[in-house]
């Protein structure tokens, strides 16, 4: 668009959508940014707090969640193109002290398998290990209980843990706190003041609390910040307008605004290639360097989202077009806004729509070998069948409830029921609820079936006696 009056309706276009979806999804607030060749818009809408409100503007900070993960992931580029990092190096080269339950594992484990989860071991451990400089190097001594639960590279299966364990290798190499390096090497030279990693910098501001539905009310979501053992996993804190100018130096030539170099473009490109295949996963077709891939219309698009208490954003990015779209949302119901705005805005002004897929209805014989318990970080999934296909229940364990209470407080999420349909090659779509159109796939040992990818996550399936 280059005119002012493009600039005007595109402008108007994108606040009526925002607003339209935010009200339908009883979203309390949302920013929305977008990158469109060379011009930034912006659209915002609702409070920061049920309890407190303010209006939601350009000066809001969000949780961005696990958009923190491809910062962690670009600073570890700067080390690797200042040669002191090698990203096919074991994990022990420099973090010497690392022990996991799999001695072969923790022997062998890569800083690239940090990267691109495939680590195998549970990856959804959430440890508050204090608020000191050594909460890092704590929480990894810690780390030595958990189960591998696949083979060290053999596939794709969401990692939070990894990405700590790859915040622990910053500060060995640099010698920094992970926060301090990463302000060193990722924010202070892109600009991005308005990217926060502490809670005493955040509270000076105007920022947004998630809120969590119960029953018929939304409520505001305590506790509201996470521990700093994960913040290499998803602590930043931000604008949307730094959000999209992040995008900008991931959609360029590996400079700064001001020209100063970053990163060399081959790293940029490297990041954006796939290493692990997800299957077509909730998380998309395949994994770079931190960057989650999925095509849609025959067109890559790069995105990383990000989850917090109460607080989900999307962030995507369309290289060959110029393209960057980040939403920031304050409601565990921001994912269903999240998903319509990107899906609106890539059709709208790219012209690539992603087809809906097509369920099977399957009788109930059909959808027999995939009924059963399935074993989770935190407790059990057991599918059933209902109608002509399947429903999700988690149950969560007294441990997994305990850990939950140190990340959300009193308020841990409700689990409500997931109904799902089969597609064709074993995968699957949810089709009502909170994550319809979230996609996952069943694995297979020997011809049965012996496992699901449910949310990213890889759940083996517990086998009877």
């Amino acid at each position: 668009m280059s005119t002012t009056q493009d600039a005007v309706e595109l402008q108007s276009e994108l606040e009526r959508k925002l607003e339209e979806t935010a009200e339908r999804h009883q979203v309390p607030g949302a920013a929305l940014g977008i990158a469109l060749g060379d011009r930034d818009v912006y659209a915002f809408h609702g409070v920061t707090s049920l309890d407190n409100p303010l209006a939601v503007d350009e000066r809001t900070l969000f949780q961005i969640g696990s958009t923190t993960k491809t910062f962690t992931a670009t600073a570890i580029m700067r080390l690797v193109e200042a040669g002191q990092v090698d990203l096919g190096a074991p994990v022990r080269a420099y973090v010497p002290e690392l022990v996991l339950r799999d001695e072969d594992v923790a022997a062998s484990v890569t800083v690239l398998h940090l990267l691109n989860h495939t680590a195998g071991w549970t990856g959804d451990y959430f440890e508050d290990t204090g608020e000191g400089d050594d909460a890092l190097a704590r929480y990894v001594a810690k780390m030595a209980d958990l189960e591998q639960v696949s083979p060290l590279g053999a596939t794709a299966s969401y990692n939070n843990a990894a990405f700590c364990l790859a915040g622990r290798v910053i500060e060995r190499v640099t010698g920094q706190t992970y926060e301090a390096a990463l302000r060193d090497l990722v924010l202070d030279p892109l600009g991005l003041r308005d990217s926060l990693l502490f809670l005493s910098e955040v509270m000076t501001r105007r920022f947004a609390v998630g809120h969590q539905r119960h029953g018929d009310a939304m409520q505001v979501a305590r506790r509201w910040h996470l521990s700093r053992s994960a913040r290499p996993a998803g602590g930043i804190v931000a604008t949307a307008a730094d959000q999209i100018a992040y995008a900008r130096f991931h959609l360029g030539d590996g400079t700064a605004a001001g020209g100063a170099r970053v990163l060399q473009a081959e790293s940029l490109a490297r990041m954006k290639q796939p290493t692990a295949s997800l299957r077509a996963s909730a998380l998309g077709d395949s994994v770079g360097i931190s960057w989650l891939l999925k095509d849609v219309a025959g067109v890559r698009t790069v995105r990383h989202g990000g989850t917090t208490n109460g607080q989900l954003s999307a962030f995507a990015l369309v290289p060959e077009r110029d393209f960057a779209i980040t939403v920031l949302t304050n409601s565990d119901s921001g994912g269903q806004l999240h998903q319509e705005m990107v899906k609106w805005a890539l059709a709208t002004y790219l012209g690539l729509a992603e087809p809906e897929p097509e369920p099977l209805s399957l009788t109930e014989a059909e959808l027999a070998p995939y009924v059963g318990r399935y074993r989770t970080a935190n407790g059990t999934l057991d599918l059933a069948v209902q109608g002509d296909g399947l429903v999700a229940n988690v149950t969560y364990s007294e441990a997994a409830i305990a850990k939950l209470r140190s990340v959300y407080g009193d308020q841990v999420p409700e689990q409500r029921p997931v109904p799902f349909k089969l597609l064709p090659d074993d995968r699957f779509v949810v089709v009502e609820g909170p994550a319809k159109g979230v996609r996952g796939y069943f694995t297979r040992e020997g011809g049965a079936v012996s496992g699901v990818d449910f949310g990213g996550r890889l759940a083996p399936r517990v086998t009877e006696g």
